[in-house]
């Protein structure tokens, strides 16, 4: 792709996962420097089925000096722009320089690159109000899984502040999330293992 007809970005949660980037895009794996992942996104929100009409919790990012989050470079099709946009509607595109990102196999980078971090309006810690989907939470660590692992999950969970603090609304098998995946058994269980792990507080379905 030129240039003109392109453009970049760093995906550090449900981005990571290339089962939900349109077909064509190039994934680079690989860290960025100098930030934390936060559960600090709350939005209502209605699901596509209408079995929800409620409060959910989004991940985004602070600075943090020292710090580094596993994450992808995307590059996509400057046509597919406006969707992701639309995808990402509660947050705001915060430009990056890529001296900041550190691909885990040599590849050729963009001069360029933004990441979504959540709009001020949306930010704050969730809360029994804003839960996290649990059908979020097993898209976003299926990407992670794919990419690196047992390795991938622990980074994620050790890397993502507010565990202690929001809780998990238990939709795994009546998925809320509209790019929910079908994972295995065995996915669930490490997944399961690894919430357990952080002291996560699940919450049943109403």
């Amino acid at each position: 792709m030129q240039e003109s007809e392109s453009f970049s970005y760093f995906g550090y949660g449900s981005l990571v996962n290339e089962d939900t980037l349109p077909e064509g895009t190039t994934v680079v794996a690989g860290e960025l420097s100098g930030y934390v992942r936060e559960w600090g996104g709350c939005a209502r929100w209605n699901s596509p089925t209408n079995r929800i009409e409620s409060g959910v919790c989004a991940l985004s990012v602070r600075k943090q000096e020292g710090a580094t989050i596993k994450g992808v470079l995307v590059l996509d099709k400057m046509v597919n722009l406006p969707r992701l946009d639309e995808r990402e509607r509660h947050y705001d595109r915060l430009t990056l320089d890529t001296k900041v990102f550190a691909a885990d196999k040599a590849a050729a980078l963009p001069d360029d690159m933004f990441m979504y971090k959540v709009s001020k309006e949306y930010a704050g810690w969730g809360s029994d109000e804003y839960p996290i989907l649990q059908s979020y939470v097993d898209c976003v660590l299926a990407g992670f899984d794919r990419l690196w692992g047992q390795a991938g999950i622990d980074h994620f969970m050790q890397t993502t502040l507010g565990w202690d603090r929001v809780p998990i609304l238990n939709d795994r098998h009546s998925p809320f999330y509209p790019r929910a995946v079908s994972l295995d058994r065995s996915l669930h269980e490490r997944i399961d293992a690894a919430l357990s792990s952080v002291g996560a507080r699940l919450k049943a379905l109403a």
